[in-house]
Parts: C-alpha cells; sequence; structure tokens
C-alpha cells in the first residue's frame, strides 16, 4: 500500500505490479553494487552469480537485410551467447516474451562528445605568439595531439539517457577543442554498469579539426587556409621526429606518432572542406574519415572520388517562413533549395557507393535523429541503408565490428526492441539493452489506450481525446477545452483536468484502469464527491478496402532542380566546349595588328582557331557580332573574389606556408557577376595584414566548374608582400605583432631572407626539417616564385627593390603603387610592374599624394602597367576603370584597353595564353555591344577556353526561370508552414567582400 498525490489529496492504492517494480530495482541496486570480481571479498564467500537472460519470440534483425522470424536470443555476461530459431534454452535462465515484437541492432553514435568536461576557456584577448607555460609541446597551442580521453572523462547519466532513448547503444566520444585533438574512447551508454564496464576502448580514433582550441589566445591560424597550412606543417614535423632528428622533447609531436594506428578522423563541414582536407591527407599520406559533407549531394562525384568514409551529419535545415513577402527576399535561392534538397543527400551518397555513418551531430537533441532519418527516407533512402548508417557503417570505420553493430553470438548485447518494423511512422522503442543491461524506455506491456472516449458524469458529458501513444490527453465539456494533464503509474492512468479560464482554479481527477476498450474508475469532483465512472472508446472508422501498407505514400520525394553551380544563375548541367564563329566583328587584337575591322574569328577545340573575312563556319554555331566589339577577356590582377573563411592568414608576419589555392570559392557569385563585366581570368590574392603574406591563385572564372579546374594548369608561381600601414599595424586597435614601425618591416624581409639561406644549406644533411614556409621563401630567392607587393609609399617602394636586389631576385609587381609616378624610372630599370588603381586617393593617410594621372606616367616611363579591381564591385566595371586612362593622360585607347586585358597577363606570365586575340591562344573572348571603353558598353558573350559562361539572352532566362522556381520553393514552404512543420525566420546572409585589409579572428 502506498499514497499517490493527485490533484489536492491522496489516495491510497495497492499495485502489485509496482511491488514488482521495486524488488527488480532492489535486486538491480544489488548487482550494481557488486564489486569487480577480483577485489577482495570478507564478507560473502559465495559464488559470483551471473544471469542468463533469454528473449524469444522475437521479429530479430541480425544486420541490416538480415531477420530471424520468431527468433530467440540468450545474454550472458553482457554478450550474446547464443541467437537463432533453434536455440536451447539454459535451465534457471530469466526467460521474457517478445511477444513477436522486433529487435534490432543498438545504433552507434560515431562522432560525440558525451562525457567530456569542457575546460576552461582561455583568458584575455588574442596574442600573437606561442603560450610559455606549454613549454615541451608543439609550438602552436591549438595542436593538442597529446589530449586524451579520458583526462577528461566524466559520465553524464542524463546526457547519455538522451542517446538511449533514441536507440544508442555505443558512443564514441572525444573532447571538441583543437585542431589536433588527440584520441578519443569508445563507451557503453549503459546508466545501469560502472566506469569500468562502460569504456569498451580508452583510445579509438585520433580526431582533427579546422577550428581552434578555447583553451588558447594564440593567434595563428586566423583563417582556413592557415588552418590548412598548419595541419600540413604539423605532420611533417611529426615524421621528422619520429626519425630522431629534434634535440628537444615535444610531447603534442610523440603523441601524434603514437596514435597515428588509431583511425584518424577529422571534422570538414561542407561539400568543399571534405575535399580540402581530403587533399590535405593525400599530401600528408593519410586516408582521413571526413565528418561532414551534409551536401555532398551537390557535389556527389568529387565526394566520391576521394576514396574517403564520411560521417554524415543530418541537421537539415527548417523551411523559412517566408509568408512576408517582405522577408521572402532575405532567402537566397541556394538556401531555399538547400531545404528542399538536403534530405536526399543519404540517399545520393548511398546510390554513389560511398561509405558513410550517420552522427546526431548538430542536431538539438538526439530524439530529432527518427524524424530526420525518416524524411531521407522519403526521398528514397532505403531502410536496410539507413540501419547500415546507425550500425554496421559506423561499426567499420570505428574498427569495432567484432564488438558491435551486428547481432551475433560473442558481441555485446547491445539492442532494441521495438513495436514495430523500425522505420514506420508509430514504431515505439521498448527497451534498450546495453551490455546486457536492459533500459526500460516504455513498458511494452502497458496498453493501447489512444482514442476518443466518452463518458457522463453527474450529467456532464466529458469528451477525451488521447493520442500520441498515450502521451497526449485532451478532455472537453461540450466545446469547451479543458487544461489537462496524463501521467502513468503501473496500471493507472491518471487524469487532472482544470477549467483554463477559471479565476480559481478547480480539479477534477480521474484515476481509471484500461479494460475492453473502456476506461473504468474513480473521478474526484470539485465538490468533493468521489463517483465511479467508465469511459467509453468509440469506434473507429476504417476503410477495410485499404491495408496498412496502401495507406502510406509510397511516392519518392523529388530533390527538385540541380544546377552547376547549385545556386541561382547555375547551369542544369556543366557548361561544354563549342566551335563558335564570331563573323563581322571590330575585333581588338592587343597585338600588331591592332583593331580589325568586319573580322571573323572561329574558336575550335577551347583555341583561337582562325581570324580573317568570309571564314568558314561549317559546323560551327555562328554569332552574328555586326556593329559589336570582340576583344581578349579582362585580366583581374588583383582580386579578393571566391576566398572561403579569410584573405589574410595574419597571425604572423610571415606566412609564406598558406595559399589562396587551397581556399578557392567556386561558387560565388561574385564569379558570374565578374564574367558578366567581361572578366575572364583573375589573380586572387592574399590580404595585406603582413609584410610576407601568402600565395595567390591564379584561375579562370569557369562557373560551374570546381576550384581545382578553376585554377590555371601550370600556374606562375606568386605570393604576396605587403609594405605600409596595414603590416605595422598603426590603425589596429590591438596591434602587437612584429613589425610595428616601416624600418621593422625591412628588417622582417631581411630576417626571413637570410633564414631562408641558411634553411637552403640545411639541405641533404641527416637532419634537415622539411619547412614548408622556408620552401617558398626559397623559390623567391631562386627566381621561381614571383612578387606581388602591396605598396604606397616611395621610400617603402625604393627599399624593398633594394632588398630584392641584395638577395639576387626582382619584384614583378607593385600593385596599388599610388605613388610610382614618384619612382617609375626606378621601377622601369629594376624591372617591376605596376598594378594600380585607375583614380582612387586620400581614403587613408598613405595615399594621400595619390594622383589620377599616376598610370599614365608609369606607362610613359616604360612601366608595365595594368589596372586592377582590389574590390568585387570594381571587378565587374574594369572597362570602365581602363578608359580613364584615355581621361587622365591621354593614354590612346588601344593601349588604355590593354591595361586590363595584355598586361596584366603578361604581369602574370600567362600572356603566352590569354590577354590577346591571337591564332593558337586560348578562347578567352568577350563580345561587347559596342566600344567596351564606353560606360554603356556591356558584354553579349563572355567565352574561356571556348566555353560560353555568360551571355546576355542566358541571362534573362536565368532570370525567369530563378523566379518562377523562386515561387515554386515559396509555395512549398508556406504549405510546410501550414501543415504545422517547424519553420525558421528568414535572415539576410551575406558573406561580405573581401578586401585587402580584411581580417578574420
Amino acid at each position: 500500500m502506498r499514497k499517490v498525490l493527485l490533484g489536492f489529496g491522496y489516495l491510497y492504492q495497492i499495485n502489485f505490479n509496482y511491488m514488482k517494480r521495486i524488488l527488480s530495482l532492489m535486486l538491480l541496486a544489488c548487482f550494481s553494487l557488486q564489486a569487480q570480481e577480483y577485489f577482495p571479498n570478507n564478507d560473502d564467500i559465495s559464488a559470483v552469480s551471473h544471469i542468463t537472460r533469454v528473449i524469444k519470440n522475437a521479429n530479430i534483425v541480425t544486420s541490416p537485410g538480415k531477420m530471424i522470424t520468431n527468433g530467440t536470443i540468450i545474454i550472458k555476461n553482457g554478450k550474446i551467447e547464443a541467437i537463432g530459431n533453434n536455440v536451447t534454452i539454459p535451465k534457471n535462465a530469466v526467460v521474457e516474451d517478445a511477444g513477436g515484437n522486433y529487435i534490432y541492432p543498438s545504433f552507434i553514435e560515431p562522432y560525440g562528445d558525451v562525457a567530456m568536461k569542457t575546460p576552461p576557456r582561455a583568458p584575455g584577448s588574442s596574442v600573437a605568439q606561442y603560450d610559455e607555460g606549454r613549454k615541451g609541446y608543439y609550438w602552436n597551442d591549438h595542436i593538442r595531439a597529446e589530449q586524451s580521453a579520458m583526462n577528461f572523462y566524466e559520465y553524464d547519466e542524463k546526457e547519455a539517457q538522451k542517446f538511449i532513448d533514441a536507440g544508442y547503444g555505443t558512443l564514441q566520444t572525444h573532447l571538441h577543442d583543437g585542431i589536433a585533438r588527440g584520441n578519443g574512447m569508445l563507451i557503453a551508454l549503459d546508466n545501469e554498469g560502472t566506469n569500468a564496464e562502460r569504456i569498451l576502448k580508452q583510445e579509438s580514433g585520433n580526431f582533427f579539426s579546422l577550428s581552434k582550441s578555447r583553451q588558447s589566445r594564440q593567434s595563428y591560424p586566423t583563417s582556413l587556409m592557415g588552418t590548412l597550412a598548419l595541419l600540413r606543417q604539423t605532420h611533417f614535423d611529426a615524421d621528422w621526429y619520429a626519425n630522431g632528428h629534434s634535440k628537444t622533447k615535444d610531447l603534442s609531436l610523440e603523441a601524434l606518432n603514437a596514435k597515428k594506428n588509431l583511425v584518424q578522423i577529422i571534422e570538414a563541414g561542407n561539400k568543399k572542406n571534405v575535399l580540402r582536407v581530403d587533399k590535405l591527407g593525400d599530401r600528408v599520406g593519410k586516408q582521413f574519415v571526413i565528418v561532414g559533407g551534409e551536401d555532398s549531394y551537390e557535389m556527389i562525384d568529387d565526394i566520391k572520388a576521394t576514396n574517403a568514409s564520411l560521417i554524415v551529419p543530418i541537421n537539415f535545415p527548417d523551411a523559412y517562413d517566408v509568408s512576408n513577402p517582405n522577408l521572402e527576399w532575405f532567402v537566397n535561392l541556394g538556401d531555399m533549395r538547400e531545404w528542399k534538397q538536403a534530405p536526399g543527400n543519404l540517399m545520393m551518397l548511398s546510390k554513389a557507393g560511398i561509405t558513410y555513418a550517420i552522427t546526431t551531430k548538430d542536431l538539438k537533441s538526439p530524439a530529432e535523429l527518427m524524424k530526420n532519418l525518416k524524411r531521407a527516407i522519403e526521398y528514397g533512402l532505403t531502410e536496410d541503408q539507413a540501419l547500415a548508417a546507425l550500425t554496421t557503417t559506423p561499426a567499420s570505420i570505428l574498427q569495432v565490428s567484432n564488438m558491435v553493430g551486428t547481432l551475433e553470438k560473442g558481441k555485446l548485447a547491445n539492442f532494441i526492441m521495438t513495436s514495430d518494423k523500425l522505420f514506420e511512422d508509430d514504431t515505439v522503442i521498448y527497451e534498450n539493452w546495453v551490455k546486457g543491461s536492459k533500459h526500460i524506455l516504455k513498458d511494452r506491456t502497458t496498453k493501447d489506450i489512444d482514442g476518443d472516449y466518452t463518458t457522463t458524469i453527474g450529467g456532464t458529458t466529458y469528451d477525451l481525446a488521447i493520442k500520441g501513444k498515450g502521451k497526449k490527453v485532451t478532455v472537453k465539456i461540450d466545446s469547451t477545452t479543458l487544461g489537462s494533464k496524463i501521467t502513468y503509474d503501473g496500471d493507472w492512468i491518471n487524469i487532472v483536468t482544470t477549467q483554463k479560464d477559471a479565476e480559481d482554479k478547480a480539479y477534477t481527477r480521474f484515476l481509471a484502469t484500461s479494460e475492453n476498450e473502456q476506461l473504468t474508475g474513480t473521478a474526484y469532483l470539485t465538490n468533493g464527491n468521489e463517483v465511479r465512472f467508465t469511459a467509453v472508446k468509440a469506434e473507429e472508422t476504417k476503410d477495410e478496402s485499404k491495408s496498412k501498407d496502401e495507406d502510406k505514400d509510397e511516392s519518392i520525394a523529388e530533390m527538385g532542380t540541380m544546377t552547376f553551380p547549385n545556386i541561382g544563375y547555375g547551369s542544369i548541367s556543366k557548361p561544354q566546349e563549342e566551335t563558335v564563329l564570331y563573323r563581322n566583328a571590330t575585333v581588338w587584337t592587343n597585338e600588331e595588328e591592332g583593331i580589325l575591322e568586319n573580322t571573323d574569328v572561329l574558336v575550335k577545340d577551347g583555341k583561337i582557331s582562325k581570324i580573317g573575312k568570309n571564314l568558314s563556319a561549317g559546323s560551327a554555331r555562328v554569332v552574328d557580332a555586326t556593329g559589336k566589339h570582340l576583344t581578349s577577356g579582362i585580366v583581374d590582377e588583383h582580386s579578393h573574389i571566391a576566398i572561403d573563411n579569410g584573405v589574410n592568414e595574419a597571425g604572423h608576419n610571415s606566412t609564406a606556408e598558406v595559399t589562396i589555392e587551397d581556399v578557392v570559392d567556386h561558387e560565388d557569385i561574385n564569379i558570374y557577376r565578374d564574367l558578366a563585366g567581361g572578366v575572364t581570368t583573375s589573380q586572387l590574392l592574399h590580404g595585406s595584414a603582413n609584410p610576407i603574406g601568402g600565395r595567390s591563385a591564379i584561375i579562370k572564372l569557369k562557373w560551374g566548374y570546381k576550384a581545382d579546374e578553376m585554377i590555371y594548369d601550370n600556374s606562375p608561381k606568386f605570393i604576396k608582400f605587403a609594405l605600409g600601414e596595414n603590416v605595422k599595424q598603426s590603425r589596429y586597435q590591438y596591434g602587437v605583432r612584429f613589425p610595428q614601425t616601416r624600418m621593422g618591416v625591412e628588417q622582417v624581409f631581411e630576417d626571413y631572407f637570410s633564414r631562408a639561406r641558411e634553411y637552403a644549406n640545411s639541405k641533404g644533411k641527416s637532419d634537415f626539417r622539411y619547412d614548408e614556409e622556408m620552401e617558398v621563401l626559397l623559390e623567391i630567392l631562386e627566381s621561381e616564385r614571383f612578387v606581388s607587393c602591396h605598396s604606397y609609399v616611395q621610400s617603402e617602394i625604393n627599399m624593398l627593390m633594394k632588398v630584392a636586389e641584395k638577395h639576387g631576385f626582382r619584384i614583378n609587381t607593385f600593385t596599388h603603387i599610388l605613388e610610382g609616378y614618384k619612382v617609375a624610372d626606378k621601377m622601369a630599370e629594376h624591372g617591376a610592374g605596376g598594378s594600380t588603381f585607375s583614380d582612387w586617393w586620400a581614403y587613408k593617410y598613405e595615399v594621400n599624394d595619390a594622383i589620377p594621372y599616376n598610370g599614365a606616367i608609369m606607362h610613359s616611363q616604360g612601366v608595365l602597367t595594368a589596372f586592377n579591381s582590389d574590390d568585387a564591385e570594381m571587378s565587374r566595371r574594369l572597362n570602365q576603370e581602363a578608359a580613364k586612362a584615355v581621361k587622365y593622360g591621354g593614354v590612346s585607347e588601344e593601349e588604355a584597353w590593354k591595361f586590363v586585358t595584355l598586361n596584366p597577363a603578361k604581369l602574370l606570365h600567362i600572356d603566352d595564353r590569354t590577354g590577346s586575340i591571337k591564332k593558337g591562344k586560348d578562347a578567352d573572348l568577350v563580345l561587347w555591344n559596342t566600344n567596351p571603353l564606353s560606360v554603356t558598353a556591356k558584354p553579349e558573350i563572355t567565352m574561356i577556353d571556348g566555353i560560353v559562361f555568360f551571355e546576355l539572352v542566358r541571362d534573362l532566362r536565368f532570370r525567369e526561370s530563378i523566379k518562377k522556381e523562386r515561387q515554386q520553393l515559396v509555395n512549398e514552404m508556406i504549405l510546410a508552414k501550414n501543415k504545422g512543420m517547424k519553420t525558421q525566420t528568414p535572415k539576410k546572409k551575406d558573406k561580405g567582400l573581401y578586401e585587402c585589409e580584411t581580417i578574420h579572428w
């Protein structure tokens, strides 16, 4: 007998099921208190008892696609003793009847952080250098390979229960902190066991990421390219250290080497980073398991080509609330498509044959797992594929298939019992057994009481609707809905109601049991009376002609439009090379022939094939260019478009080890906009945060192609240097890094070139350490890499030319160079070119002496002169920038046009391929509606390598198709909201436009 609080009173009841449960818990408590078997035992000399448990009459799914009908499973010492149809049940075993319920292997979480204590965040602001308190470890504080999950382990039953409730039995966990994070551990999610029983492997995997440690304020790296460079150098150093060349001890590198035989797992994130970290792995000789790729469907062939296994989040985005048209335009087409297409990602991965496991990473709770998986199944993912991604595949990736993942003799008794097939809509997980310990999630003996009931008490009729597997109850008197709550206590059902708008709340309480489609019990009324009642369940109306399976919608959800790239203005198919004849154009050759009137140009096999009059078209597409102007494509010598996650690696005063080629963003809409402005080639430069910056990427703006296909093959090697206010941090509030003066800038160059020469002398020695930064600087000294230098003030321009000459090389290009007119003769003598702005001045102190005649004066003194953008908006109008050389300085139109075509091509050492219209050169061409130097000039066709990437008539079609597709997706999102699906508020997402000074900390 016990008392239960209901409303404002107590009720005494006897419930034998409850007593049985208490005895069971007491028994379990006794077992959990049992000391380990080898501990000294002074109290009990009896033998240790091991209970054998048997579950029979179950549909046992042993692995994806394999099921034992009416099977039996025997569990002993936390493992499966036997499994099958013809299994002999041992004497004295505790036997349970599954009653036809289903059993599946428990799920495996391959990328968790459960049971990890979060270390405190380092105090203070970012600093440039290594923490002196970490002597004996790697020079960069974000490399923490020595970390072991065991050192941060603290089992949290509450957090573990969330995974247990979702069906998980095993979880790989590690400290999610740092770029090199150390090893993880594999634990069993057993809230009934001890830590000794839970820990399956103390070292399960070696972890990396692209995110810095919260335990350090060291500023380097400040960019994605810096992070990738750091990971490369760390692995180079680990190999060097392993060969015994270091004179000092480094615990981080020792740990990295000691853990190299563990599974190597790196968190990448999006599809582009998946490709980037796989390329990193190739460089350092590792095949990473990559966490990320929830958008792999957009680059599925490229992801497959990596041969990497993935651990994929399934945090699908919610629909946007686009009911307000003013907010709708905050959402770009790419994000709308993501909502529509992301649930199809797993199907696409499976179809491509890519190995992947599923992680709950980024989900608000593991409870969201099944909802999202069912959405993926709607897109064509099979149930066996979904189960494999939760069980066999993570077990294989983590190299623990001998323990978990399937239900076989000798493996851990990790399984769930469900009411029906796992992925059915109404399926309930009743129990989750972990190492043979049963966790009851929902009592499977509880009757299904969902339905509509009616009862009359004291002349008042109550309508009760119970739904959601008994989780929710709605109570009405006539049409008035009462506040209500339902709870269970063994076989007893407790319902408490109150009138929602009543000033003095009074509660009606129902205490009942369920039998024969009725609720029978006692109602405790607001006046204090107790009345017996019976609530009768209404008969369900069913279409008997349809089976359960026929009621289900088996149609596969459509992913909708996919383009290259998969955002607005992408093409349905990848743009392909064409044979094209431009007929009767005004051709600006940039060669000795000058401007040719009424001339034809034939493009074939990606090259300029013929130039002349009345050329034969053959099977070529003919473009009537009468009255129009055909030019070579614009070459932007200095651009910062199409770069991901930071244009500056600002953590050190020299970052020659980083390269923009690592972070080219092939989806940047500015690529398409530049094509619409006639640009075909851009040099993507590192910013100007430090004297020696990073290496550049020279790309063709091949919209719809991946990053590696944009970068020039056999690309000339360039690096960015910088002078002036930015590098000495005169305008940075917290600038603490050397140098702080212009004379300090000079010393940086002297120091690093001296180091590079010493490095060259060490090559060939037995203890030689490969240093990517020094390798790049050595390329400069050996004139294998060209320098493009951010510059303004004549004194510093002079200084750098002298430093270069002292060390035996030349500065290739001074960019910006707004005081170039003062030293043009010296630049010409040195052999340096100038890539300048047409008419910028006075936007900061060191450009107060800038004049718009700068370009014309440098050109007149024999300096190879170009105009650049340094700005995503200006790069779309470089044709008009070129025209300013005619206005300011009287440069001829032909020569002015070369400022944005042939001259920058020469500065980039690609003029043998582009920059002019000449037979045999790449077909990088632009057809303008009028003279390209006119403010009314617009490109009608922009072609690269004989492929049309922009066409004005196509652009108009794009705009119409985008409008139509947006409206369709808006309709679908509004419908989703009306169906009660969760939505998110539209927010404007701006990537932002990089310029020289942009720094991401």
